[in-house]
């Protein structure tokens, strides 16, 4: 096995193309099609397994293995690629040789990477998935299957980890999450009163 320990280069968030912005456009189209694909494929493939298991018979230990993995590569697809590409963020966590844990958020300066077509889905995605996952714990808990309440458990927090990561890439890392939201609010309702 070749580990290369000695090698303290930095590596670029994203490509020299494009950050410095000459990678070529070909129309307003999806940008990063396979990065679209596996965003979708494995967080709804997991919601279909789940849902249809029992219908169709098969055990429950297997569809809870195949579960699990199939949201454990939507997190490391989502968090690692599909962010990076369709959106322009990335997180991650960084030890120190002292044992001190960092969390780093790292945004794109200036324009979204993808285009908005793909920042919307990925957007979109990224905030439905908990809240389906949230809604299928309380029919676990309504139902009292009990049997599956670790296995949306483990997506709520799989999806929730992500979500977490990537609002505070786009609002910041200093920024507080409850400024950003009573922000927002405050914003909707000036609208509201003042159309």
């Amino acid at each position: 096995m070749l580990t290369n320990e000695n090698n303290d280069e930095d590596v670029s968030l994203f490509d020299a193309e494009e950050d410095s912005g000459k990678r070529s456009r070909k129309g307003g189209g999806v940008k990063h099609p396979v990065a679209l694909f596996f965003l979708l494929f494995f967080r709804v493939s997991a919601l279909l397994v789940y849902l249809f298991c029992e219908i169709y018979g098969a055990s429950s230990i297997s569809s809870m293995v195949c579960i699990i993995l199939l949201l454990s590569a939507d997190f490391w697809t989502v968090k690692n690629i599909s962010g990076r590409l369709l959106v322009g963020l990335r997180w991650w966590n960084q030890v120190d040789d002292d044992g001190k844990s960092t969390w780093i958020y790292e945004s794109r300066k200036g324009a979204v990477s993808g285009s908005g077509s793909e920042s919307r889905l990925f957007w979109l995605s990224l905030v439905v998935a908990p809240v389906v996952w949230s809604i299928l714990s309380f029919t676990c808990l309504i139902y009292f299957q009990i049997k599956w309440l670790p296995v949306v458990v483990m997506a709520l927090v799989l999806n929730g980890a992500n979500l977490y990561g990537y609002v505070k890439c786009k609002f910041g890392s200093k920024t507080s999450l409850k400024t950003v939201a009573t922000n927002y609010f405050g914003r909707q309702f000036l609208k509201q009163v003042l159309v």
